[in-house]
């Protein structure tokens, strides 16, 4: 059996309003990605191919996690401060507060979907690259790691349990900073086995490291 593990980055600039500015590790990120790497290490993982992104914050987080990693745009990020600053532009939506970008978020990947607004690429390309490398990854007897971000481990559950873009939303909104996510081959079908694991950070003395932004 294959085994895909997808990583979210540790915990980026949350203060940032744009997206160069949000992109690289805050100190907690990088202790997040420490701890992470020697979890897994302590718990005998090792990994036959490792992906990361190519943002900054990705970078850092496979760094810290002491993995070397190939790079891959297609483990990139959603365009979101930029989809942002369209739609309010575009259809007046205010920018999103702490409080409401639970509910904002739907209405934007709802308006990128129906190409009402566009920011670095179309909703169908992110979607379908996201297969891509799905497909690409999912290889039977071998382990991949990818270290990514929140928008594709979501779209990766998009397509591996047919959720409607609410729902997707919805998932996107509680994957923690280097949390797990365990993808198990069955032939070369993939199954979701594993969600939003955070082992590393799973002790009373870590509680204020687990961090969703």
């Amino acid at each position: 059996m294959g085994e895909i593990i997808l990583v979210r980055h540790g915990q980026a600039n949350s203060t940032a309003t744009t997206e160069e500015d949000y992109d690289r590790l805050s100190p907690l990120g990088h202790q997040q990605a420490a701890w992470l790497g020697d979890w897994m290490r302590a718990h005998g993982y090792a990994f036959d191919h490792v992906w990361s992104g190519t943002l900054r914050r990705h970078r850092e987080t496979v760094a810290g996690m002491a993995f070397a990693a190939d790079e891959d745009a297609r483990l990139n990020e959603i365009d979101y401060y930029n989809l942002t600053t369209i739609m309010h532009e575009v259809k007046g939506e205010p920018f999103p507060t702490p409080e409401t970008f639970g509910d904002h978020m739907p209405k934007v990947l709802a308006a990128w979907q129906a190409a009402e607004i566009e920011g670095a690429e179309t909703y169908d390309n992110f979607e379908r690259r996201i297969a891509e490398l799905l497909a690409e990854a999912a290889v039977p007897g071998r382990r991949v790691l990818c270290v990514t971000s929140g928008g594709v481990i979501a779209m990766v559950l998009r397509h591996l349990l047919d959720l409607d873009l609410i729902k997707m939303s919805r998932v996107m909104l509680p994957i923690w900073n280097t949390s797990i996510h365990r993808i198990h081959l069955r032939g070369e079908e993939p199954i979701l086995a594993g969600f939003n694991a955070i082992p590393h950070l799973d002790r009373p003395d870590r509680a204020e490291a687990r961090t969703y932004y």
